[in-house]
């Protein structure tokens, strides 16, 4: 029989075909294919990196900047707040340490500007745009000696205070009293020692308002004599008067302001030009200021400090003054300190 005639049975499966290696010859023809040629201008990956290599580089570089920069301006922001804190202490130790001592520094360099601009409207006021003719005109005393007139009340007769005895005695006896410290001002709001009121007794009565006393030793006792004399002179005539105080130098006229100031109950609109006391460094200008007095029918009462070593003529023309002469021993202090 032969195998053609051999039947199959239907169930049986079929045959499978054997697997077929590839051959040596197309495994070897793949691993020598020529590799592709480089692109210009394209950065080719190292040998042997993986296709995920560059980019992973990329991020790291990228991360690296930006962890550079953060830590840049971490240091700059932790520098900037160290210089804030610092400019805060700073700040703070010199406003409130320092603020007690700049109040002080500013209050003075108050007070000397309001004295010399008071100083300088002085001098403004006392200044001569037109030359004015020399007029010699004769003592207020001779011309009230020679004609007086009682209907005319005019200061011509201001030296002459023998008819106000009752009226000057007693008020130097109230003066000796207690103080009073709440007196109205231009009235004397301290005591007067007996020696004192003896020495304006004499010179109100005895050298008629004109002439010079020794001095009490001080400048302060000094001025509380002249405060008593003008209250006494403010009474007599009323707003018809201005005292003006001569002392050589700034320091001087600020203790005659305090001390008025203090007997008085002023305040620093009380001394300036045109209020009821100036005050004054030079001779000249005080002259100057007494001519125009008179000629407006105002009484000038000059004072003069005792560390005055030399008065003027012509402040002696004038119908009331007051200069006090230092003993041996006055301001000798001062003049050590000078």
């Amino acid at each position: 029989m032969s195998d053609d005639a051999i039947a199959t049975p239907p169930d049986a499966t079929p045959a499978l075909e054997p697997v077929t290696e590839p051959t040596p010859e197309r495994d070897t023809d793949r691993a020598t294919a020529p590799a592709p040629a480089p692109q210009p201008g394209v950065e080719q990956p190292p040998a042997g990196a993986t296709a995920g290599g560059p980019q992973e580089q990329l991020l790291e570089l990228a991360l690296g900047e930006l962890q550079a920069r953060r830590g840049a301006l971490l240091r700059e922001i932790s520098e900037l707040e160290g210089r804030r804190e610092q400019l805060q202490r700073e700040l703070g130790s010199s406003f409130s340490g320092q603020s007690d001592a700049i109040a002080r520094r500013l209050k003075g360099f108050q007070d000397y500007l309001v004295g010399a601009l008071q100083d300088l409207a002085s001098a403004a006021e006392q200044m001569e745009l037109v030359v004015q003719p020399l007029v010699v005109q004769p003592s207020p005393l001779d011309q009230a000696a020679a004609a007086p007139d009682p209907n005319q009340a005019a200061p011509a007769a201001a030296g002459l205070f023998s008819q106000d005895e009752a009226l000057i005695q007693g008020r130097l006896a109230a003066f000796q009293g207690p103080p009073d410290f709440y007196a109205d001002p231009w009235k004397l709001r301290r005591s007067l020692e007996p020696s004192a009121a003896a020495l304006l007794d004499g010179w109100f009565l005895a050298q008629g308002g004109r002439g010079a006393q020794p001095s009490t030793g001080s400048r302060n006792r000094n001025a509380l004599v002249a405060a008593a004399a003008i209250a006494i002179l403010g009474e007599l005539y009323g707003e018809r008067f201005q005292t003006l105080v001569l002392a050589g130098r700034p320091e001087r006229l600020g203790e005659w302001r305090r001390g008025l100031q203090d007997c008085l109950g002023l305040s620093r609109e009380d001394f300036g030009p045109n209020s009821g006391i100036v005050l004054f460094e030079r001779a000249d200008a005080l002259i100057e200021r007494a001519d125009r007095l008179e000629e407006r029918g105002e009484l000038p009462f000059i004072v003069v400090d005792a560390a005055e070593q030399v008065v003027d003529v012509a402040v002696l023309q004038f119908p009331i003054w007051l200069a006090f002469a230092p003993g041996p021993d006055d301001f000798a202090l001062e003049d050590d300190l000078l």
